[in-house]
């Protein structure tokens, strides 16, 4: 428990630090590039102090200047800093609105131009959604969890529809994202971080032309499926 209380007082150090960065690089930055930078080097830095390594394959599968909608498994808090550090493109969260609450931290992602969503408001979630497809066609890639929440057995749960219905309308490929690792490092149910690496896949982009909102589902069950294969070729558990 020593290990795990210095990395959370690391953590929250580096963060409350970091986010005063990301809140004063945001009023000189318009399109929040920067801010997403101060983010990236946050999330190594919690990494490096945590002592958590990270491997990633397939990034000859993206194109770096092209518009996704990137979608990955989500197994731990752990998910948020692999993405962020070690996935070397510029993207935007789709992310829950409890997280904009958070003083300071909440201020800096509005900096970075991420997206709330309240997953308990319907017509405000909705609304979250278009703006996300409106960044999308001014050429700004979205990253958003499609199960909604951190699995609380590492198994990957059903996909949450909202994230498809957006791609879909803004017509960007998805990305499927595969972690591996990240749930026997912190699982959702315990404050205790052990030991342990992460791995991190990018699969093929899967195109949502010909695609509509009444043929979501097919779409979903594409993007599952390249995950679920994904998570069980390292190993883990999938229902």
């Amino acid at each position: 428990m020593i290990r795990t209380a210095f990395i959370l007082l690391w953590v929250g150090l580096t963060t409350a630090f970091f986010s005063v960065c990301a809140i004063i690089a945001s009023f000189f930055s318009r399109t929040g590039d920067s801010v997403h930078i101060i983010a990236r080097i946050w999330a190594r830095t919690i990494l490096t102090g945590s002592r958590v390594p990270i491997s990633v394959s397939g990034l000859s599968n993206i194109e770096p200047d092209r518009s996704y909608v990137y979608m990955a498994n989500h197994q731990s808090n752990f998910d948020i800093p692999a993405l962020l550090g070690y996935l070397p493109v510029q993207f935007r969260w789709l992310a829950k609105a409890e997280l904009f609450k958070i003083p300071v931290f909440g201020r800096a992602m509005r900096g970075a131009g991420y997206v709330k969503i309240d997953r308990f408001n319907q017509e405000s979630a909705f609304e979250s959604i278009n703006e996300a497809a409106e960044k999308m066609k001014n050429g700004v890639s979205i990253m958003i969890f499609p199960e909604g929440t951190r699995s609380k057995d590492g198994s990957i749960k059903p996909f949450k529809k909202g994230g498809f219905v957006m791609a879909i309308d803004s017509g960007v490929p998805i990305v499927p994202v595969i972690l591996r690792g990240t749930w026997s490092i912190m699982a959702k149910s315990s404050l205790r971080i052990n030991h342990g690496g992460v791995e991190m896949e990018i699969a093929k982009p899967i195109e949502t032309t010909g695609y509509s909102r009444e043929t979501k589902e097919e779409l979903m069950d594409k993007v599952r499926t390249a995950i679920c294969q994904g998570f069980e070729q390292g190993g883990e558990a999938v229902p």
